[in-house]
């Protein structure tokens, strides 16, 4: 299974290395990324294995929204299923 994980706001140091850190302590692993900066804006995309997660998916969401908090970003973390789902014409 996978997730989709966006994260947006003031571009700061290290907000890549922050959300890469959370994952690979939770077992995640990256499988895909793209990003970019708009002025002063971040912008990204990740997509990740979940398979291996060593917490439940539901805590991992909430891992990352508090990062997000912390940090003055807004990541969201969705199961590919809902995703998909949402995505589907």
């Amino acid at each position: 299974m996978k997730a989709v994980i966006t994260v947006t706001g003031k571009d700061s140091v290290g907000i890549i290395a922050d959300v890469a850190g959370i994952c690979a302590q939770k077992g995640a692993n990256i499988l895909d990324i793209t990003q970019t900066v708009l002025s002063d804006y971040f912008a990204m995309i990740m997509l990740a294995s979940i398979d291996e997660l060593k917490i439940d998916f539901a805590d991992f969401v909430d891992t990352l929204s508090a990062l997000g908090r912390a940090r003055g970003l807004d990541i969201h973390t969705m199961h590919e299923d809902i995703f998909n789902t949402m995505h589907h014409i």
